[in-house]
């Protein structure tokens, strides 16, 4: 393993990208080499010009851009094609989640103990503790269904933190443009033969309210119900 890609998917996060960016080049990568690739998604914002400065100001950052809003899930697509290291892991740009928990990531796939590492937000304490109530809740349930049917354990089916080896990315033919993009990796990670080792570690999460921006919404809680009945069954 010689390189670390992080993707960061970007739709109209001008207040909080660039200090984001800023954590991720000075994440401890545990030696690995660093590769950032914000996609903008179409932002209405300053995001594209401020993601542009930034790429600008270190050789480590590239930007793609979309002509048309397309979601996460899109825009994701677009990151993992552009990667060039050898492990990738998506990067939300919204200051949920911390880049210093990179190393402990890791950790699992460098000593070999592992194929793939989910960061998770519960595994340590209780989704209703994390989020507010009917989001923990929510999240709780979705990811039992998940586990139901792909016969995992994991406590956080819906986290960001994925760290993904690229060549396993190459795998997979990722088709939603949503937050449905959760549900179909996992869903094809534990489908897959040979079938990788997922592990889970403890990460740091700071949850935000729809009034700083969060943009998921119960239509796309009902979007992965769907999904993980599509991706499971879908073989």
């Amino acid at each position: 393993m010689h390189k670390l890609s992080v993707v960061i998917p970007c739709y109209n996060e001008e207040k909080t990208l660039a200090a984001v960016v800023a954590k991720v080049l000075s994440a401890d990568t545990a030696g690995l080499e660093l590769e950032v690739i914000i996609v903008d998604d179409c932002s209405s914002d300053g995001s594209a010009a401020i993601a542009q400065d930034l790429s600008h100001a270190d050789p480590r950052l590239r930007v793609h851009s979309h002509a048309t809003n397309q979601g996460k899930g899109a825009a994701l697509r677009t990151g993992f094609a552009a990667a060039s290291g050898d492990l990738v892991i998506v990067q939300d740009a919204d200051q949920e989640y911390d880049p210093a928990d990179y190393v402990k990531l890791l950790g699992p796939i460098l000593d070999g103990t592992a194929d793939v590492v989910y960061g998770s937000r519960f595994l340590e304490r209780d989704a209703t503790e994390v989020h507010f109530l009917l989001h923990g809740l929510a999240n709780r349930f979705l990811t039992s269904l998940s586990n139901l049917m792909t016969g995992l354990k994991l406590t956080d089916m819906e986290t960001c933190y994925k760290l993904v080896p690229k060549a396993l990315l190459e795998r997979l033919t990722i088709t939603e443009n949503r937050f449905g993009i959760e549900p179909e990796i996992t869903a094809k990670l534990a489908h897959m033969l040979p079938k990788p080792r997922i592990v889970e570690v403890a990460i740091s999460y700071v949850n935000r309210s729809y009034d700083d921006g969060k943009k998921i919404g119960w239509k796309d809680g009902i979007s992965t119900i769907r999904c993980i009945f599509k991706f499971s069954l879908m073989r």
